[in-house]
């Protein structure tokens, strides 16, 4: 059992929120194609200063700052490949010194963004690429390797927009040994992309590699018809953490709304049978330790 599984075996676990978004709430400059990669390699004491920020809440575990950080996308910010595996193996560092100093159990998950994320285009929001599953798998594979070398408990492979990259992503993890989850992003009760999501579940009920799977970078009030549409096509544990309830105008490059995280509805996907619950964009560490209470409040 890995380190990753024997803590779902506690269900319900915290997860952390949004990095980018909290180092874009600290004053970092993340704009450009690279996002909070280019902090972690210009200020990699920000990096970790987040995870422990998302510790000190509450979370059980830290999610690395390599959502955006690929050999591709160095390239096309003027970076060499060399530069980008060693940036993959710093935020892993990163975090791993983190949940060190924090102990109790806490867990390092590498985030592996989708291809979308590589164009800083929105497209990781509809998943049109234009490309084939041989492919995209043979694009994220490079990446999965090197951030599963770099010694995390758990890849969490996030923000999937469609079936087609999900297939790729479950060719790239074939014979590395490594264990992930698998999280889409969905709108509608649909990928973004359009499709079923209980065929998305299938793929990642179907992939041994894959121990949990679930959905992130969403509205909440996605979680629970995700939730469902899940328990009725894997018995996998259920990751879900979904955006603040804000909304992101990209017109204007700002968010708009309030946040719309109410503790009933944390409380509902436990009992809808989620085995992690966390946030992706605008969540900071206020929120995490909104959800910790709630999730403590379930186990009693």
């Amino acid at each position: 059992m890995s380190t990753f599984t024997h803590l779902l075996a506690a269900a319900p676990v915290v997860l952390d929120g949004g990095l980018g978004t909290l180092l874009d709430a600290r004053g970092h400059d993340v704009a450009g194609p690279l996002w909070s990669a280019r902090v972690l390699r210009e200020q990699p004491e920000a990096i970790e200063a987040a995870h422990d920020e998302f510790f000190e809440a509450g979370a059980m575990v830290a999610t690395s700052a390599s959502y955006q950080v690929s050999r591709d996308g160095f390239r096309r910010a003027g970076l060499s490949e060399t530069e980008a595996d060693t940036a993959l193996d710093t935020s892993v560092r990163l975090a791993r010194a983190a949940a060190d100093r924090a102990g109790d159990g806490r867990v390092v998950a590498a985030s592996v963004g989708p291809f979308g994320a590589t164009r800083a285009d929105g497209s990781e929001y509809h998943g049109a690429y234009g490309l084939t599953v041989d492919e995209l798998a043979a694009w994220h594979r490079p990446r999965i390797e090197a951030l599963w070398a770099a010694g995390p408990d758990v890849l969490a492979i996030e923000t999937i927009p469609s079936l087609a990259e999900a297939e790729a992503i479950a060719r790239a993890l074939e014979g590395t040994g490594a264990v992930a989850w698998l999280s889409y992003t969905v709108a509608g009760g649909q990928t973004r992309a359009g499709e079923s999501l209980g065929d998305a579940f299938a793929i990642a009920d179907a992939t041994p590699e894959i121990v949990a799977t679930g959905v992130n970078c969403c509205a909440p009030i996605e979680v629970s018809v995700a939730l469902r549409a899940l328990r009725s096509r894997s018995d996998k544990p259920a990751v879900v953490y979904p955006n603040s309830g804000e909304e992101w105008d990209a017109k204007n490059r700002r968010w708009m709304g309030s946040p719309a995280l109410p503790p009933e509805l944390v409380d509902e996907w436990v009992h809808e049978g989620a085995s992690a619950i966390g946030g992706c964009c605008r969540v900071g560490p206020e929120h995490i330790a909104l959800i910790g209470d709630a999730v403590g409040r379930s186990r009693h």
